[in-house]
């Protein structure tokens, strides 16, 4: 029987799971928190491990259980990616990426980073709209917290990323997607917010609610980019590869 570790957490790692869960195959799921273990609820048949690995800890679960190892990480999920592809190259493990497409139009501002983002944004005169995840709000502490607002999970270690980043409480948006164009625009009105600061998480990740809520608002969105270019695969295409064993 074929064995897989898949590293999920966004809605391309459920969608694999549940997949993978209808074939003879054994099936682990690494997550890296108990949020992404409850969003796996009903998805998945297989055994599911929780908590952020190190390199030596994938190497390891790699050398354990002898599987093939699918990465369907957040694209923003630089080091993670980088790890799971060192602990592939020195364990000798098979390494299938999945990929969401980007979805960033020409209408958009763009920043290499959150700090190139920050700074574009330090003589911004109207309120700031932060959807960038609680692990960027450091690089933003140089602006004003009266014009600054978060959206972020509704999790106890999001909203302490906020308070130790100043934020005061009624600037904490803690609510949990998927996001509608409607909700977004409601979101941004009621804020006044003149700067939404995003990522590309494409289609999958709600880019598009959030352009069409902009553009209904009149509201700039500030992209901060993929860092370089990855090769990979769809959820079907990986599918494919597995049920025709194309593993070698």
């Amino acid at each position: 029987m074929k064995k897989i570790l898949l590293f999920a957490g966004t809605s391309e790692g459920r969608r694999l799971a549940q997949m993978l869960s209808a074939l003879p195959v054994e099936l682990t799921v690494s997550v890296a928190t108990e949020y992404g273990r409850e969003a796996l609820s009903g998805a998945c048949n297989g055994e599911i491990l929780v908590g952020r690995m190190s390199l030596e800890e994938m190497e390891r679960a790699f050398l354990k259980k002898d599987c093939l190892v699918v990465d369907a990480t957040h694209p923003y999920a630089v080091e993670v990616s980088k790890n799971l592809r060192r602990a592939a190259e020195s364990t000798g493990t098979r390494l299938l990426r999945c990929l969401r497409p980007e979805a960033a139009g020409e209408s958009c501002l763009f920043a290499e980073d959150a700090r190139a983002a920050a700074g574009m944004l330090e003589k911004e005169p109207g309120n700031i709209l932060l959807t960038t995840g609680s692990k960027e709000l450091s690089a933003f502490s140089g602006l004003p917290r009266g014009s600054l607002y978060a959206r972020v999970l509704p999790t106890v270690e999001s909203i302490r990323a906020c308070e130790e980043a100043g934020l005061p409480h009624s600037h904490i948006i803690a609510m949990q997607g998927p996001f509608g164009a409607e909700l977004n625009a409601a979101i941004l009105r009621r804020y006044r917010i003149s700067v939404m600061v995003t990522k590309d998480g494409g289609a999958a990740g709600g880019f598009e609610e959030k352009a069409m809520a902009a553009r209904e608002t009149g509201t700039q969105l500030l992209v901060i980019r993929r860092a370089g270019r990855e090769e990979g695969y769809s959820p079907e295409e990986i599918l494919r590869i597995i049920k025709k064993g194309e593993l070698a």
